[in-house]
């Protein structure tokens, strides 16, 4: 088949560095007992080992004409299943309740597509996904740090974040603008927070880090009082890239109970 021509609507950057995707096979370790989703397959340049070493494969992938590339590249594979769907709109529970997910995912579309995952994260063993490197620098950031924000808050709640390696421009075709990152994510045990309302704890993250230089007292102050802070024993003088998860998480419960 000719060679397929990278779209920018889809954000596409082809793998092609062997080095590093013997580096990316090595972390994920698929074995036949694994049913592994891979989200964007584009040419292939994971496809063929984990078509050779899991269970069952089920290729994700938007672009038809990569789709029917897939198709005519692993018709006569009885574990390999291509989906024509969008990834982000894709109901990954139909796939069973032991799924292994990967992919190298499109800049665009990553941190959206993270947020959908986690709908099904009781369903899914781990995680392995090439981003962007500010995006797992992000997501991985601690408390005190000027990476951390919304987007490690929301994440870490439900997840165990752990970089692997970077990944270099030249590793792609055509070549990205950016660094790349390998990350791996693990599912937390149920309860681990013990969240009661997750759209009131991301209204009240997101506010507190709308102003990031001012303090929680300041940047919170039209939905919670001195009281409040008190009630949970946060100092309101902290800025919101100093106050851990578990605190976020603690301060929305008491004021979802306050609500009720």
């Amino acid at each position: 088949m000719a060679k397929h021509r990278a779209r920018k609507r889809f954000g596409q950057h082809f793998l092609n560095d062997p080095a590093i995707i013997d580096a990316i096979i090595r972390a994920i370790h698929p074995t036949g007992d694994d049913v592994i989703v891979e989200i964007g397959p584009g040419q292939g340049a994971i496809t063929d080992a984990l078509a050779r070493l899991a269970g069952h494969l089920h290729a994700v992938e938007l672009d038809r004409d990569l789709v029917a590339r897939l198709r005519h590249n692993y018709g006569d594979h009885r574990n390999v299943t291509v989906h024509e769907a969008d990834a982000l709109q894709f109901d990954y529970a139909s796939l069973g309740d032991r799924i292994r997910v990967v992919g190298n995912l499109p800049y665009n579309i990553s941190t959206p597509l993270l947020f959908h995952l986690l709908k099904f994260r009781e369903r899914i063993l781990d995680m392995h996904f090439m981003l962007q490197k500010e995006v797992v620098d992000r997501m991985a950031a601690k408390p005190g740090s000027k990476a951390y924000g919304r987007l490690g808050i929301m994440l870490g709640c439900h997840l165990h974040i752990e970089p692997l390696f970077d990944v270099p421009r030249e590793a792609f075709d055509p070549p990205p603008r950016v660094t790349s990152a390998v990350v791996r994510l693990d599912p937390l045990s149920p309860g681990t927070f013990d969240i009661k309302d997750e759209a009131g704890l991301s209204t009240l993250v997101s506010t507190a880090f709308m102003q990031r230089r001012k303090t929680l007292r300041n940047s919170l102050k039209k939905s919670v009082e001195f009281t409040d802070f008190e009630a949970v024993d946060i100092d309101s003088g902290l800025r919101p890239e100093q106050v851990s998860i578990a605190d976020y998480v603690r301060l929305s419960n008491h004021l979802w109970q306050k609500s009720r």
